[in-house]
């Protein structure tokens, strides 16, 4: 492995920068306050949160293996938790962050 010396890594960390802004302020530049927005735009932003919590979803469940112990019941108690959190209080932070804990203390204490 190669490693970059101070002057590549903080190239490195500035074109980093510097691309990460512009996929932030690009939006605010080209759909400025009063631009009506292109029908694609308004359609996606509204799919596009609900297909990433999909693929996260069959991201953090492709491992579960139903004919091994514990057979995903702490999977399926977390993502419960994670709904019953955001059924009753509306909130994604404390949704994913309370289901997320929930989930740990079931892998790390019970199963």
């Amino acid at each position: 492995m190669t490693h970059l010396g101070n002057w590549e890594t903080f190239v490195t960390m500035i074109a980093l920068a510097l691309g990460i802004a512009a996929t932030r302020f690009l939006p605010f530049i080209l759909f400025s306050k009063g631009t009506r927005l292109p029908p694609i735009i308004r359609y996606l932003g509204g799919a596009l949160p609900h297909a990433a919590m999909a693929m996260l979803l069959v991201y953090c469940l492709k491992e579960v293996k139903p004919t091994v112990a514990p057979h995903g019941i702490p999977e399926v108690l977390g993502l419960a938790a994670t709904a019953a959190l955001h059924l009753w209080r509306g909130n994604v932070l404390l949704s994913i962050a309370g289901g997320t804990v929930f989930y740990m203390v079931l892998v790390q204490r019970v199963f």
